[in-house]
């Protein structure tokens, strides 16, 4: 366990999952929104895919009470699907599939850096925990990712209750991890939902910017407060600075 500068040491690392850990493949790009819209006999334009995601986007920017509910992520999708050019009344059907599949592990892809920087940290002492806004099962997830040896605890918000940056998810991870806030530290790619959500229940935090382009998007502007790293290889040493 590495001791932060202010004297205090770093006893558990709680990590984001989506765009943190894991990737998602093709069938959630523009080709695959187009082939869950054909499957619905809908039509939906791959070429507008990148566009319509950040048009989309604000559907998850302002989820108005922080209890978790479906409906924002199916909005989200139907609201791809419609900026894509689908039209009909098999729209809200199709984007309730696109949400359930989001849930399946097969259509996602673990990053290179996540199994050694999790061993490396693991052998340095510390607690390593999830954080995760979804109602994917995070059993099923270290189960199919091969994590479970490493992760002391998992809380999604779709068990909890409570959606990021909600204190009381935080919270319920903490309690679960048996760890203070001042002693933990977490680590996400959302400056609104991982980073701010962690400060302001005491935890520290670490911004991951794998990518200034794709699906990585911090969410803000980064104070020179917050530290920051674009891999997880970069992690165990950053910790030792803290």
């Amino acid at each position: 366990m590495a001791r932060m500068a202010s004297g205090r040491r770093v006893e558990a690392v709680f990590f984001d999952v989506d765009f943190t850990l894991i990737h998602p493949g093709p069938v959630f790009d523009g080709d695959g929104y187009s082939a869950f819209a054909r499957s619905h006999g809908l039509q939906a334009d791959p070429s507008l895919y990148e566009a319509a995601v950040r048009q989309a986007s604000s559907e998850l920017d302002h989820l108005q009470d922080a209890v978790y509910r479906p409906d924002p992520f199916i909005r989200y999708a139907r609201r791809v699907l419609t900026e894509m050019g689908a039209r009909g009344d098999r729209l809200d059907a199709c984007a309730h599939e696109i949400y359930e599949e989001w849930a399946a592990c097969r259509h996602f892809t673990l990053y290179e850096d996540v199994q050694p920087a999790f061993a490396a940290l693991c052998d340095e002492g510390y607690r390593l925990g999830l954080i995760s806004n979804t109602h994917r099962s995070l059993d099923n997830f270290q189960t199919h990712f091969q994590l479970k040896p490493y992760v002391t605890v998992a809380v999604s918000s779709s068990e909890q209750g409570y959606l990021k940056p909600h204190p009381s998810i935080f919270r319920t991870a903490l309690a679960a991890a048996g760890t203070a806030a001042a002693d933990s530290v977490m680590v996400g790619d959302s400056l609104t939902h991982d980073i701010a959500g962690a400060r302001q229940v005491g935890m520290s935090a670490v911004l991951l910017i794998r990518s200034m382009s794709g699906n990585s998007h911090p969410g803000g502007g980064v104070g020179n407060e917050i530290p920051v790293i674009h891999s997880l290889t970069a992690l165990p040493g950053l910790l030792r600075r803290l």
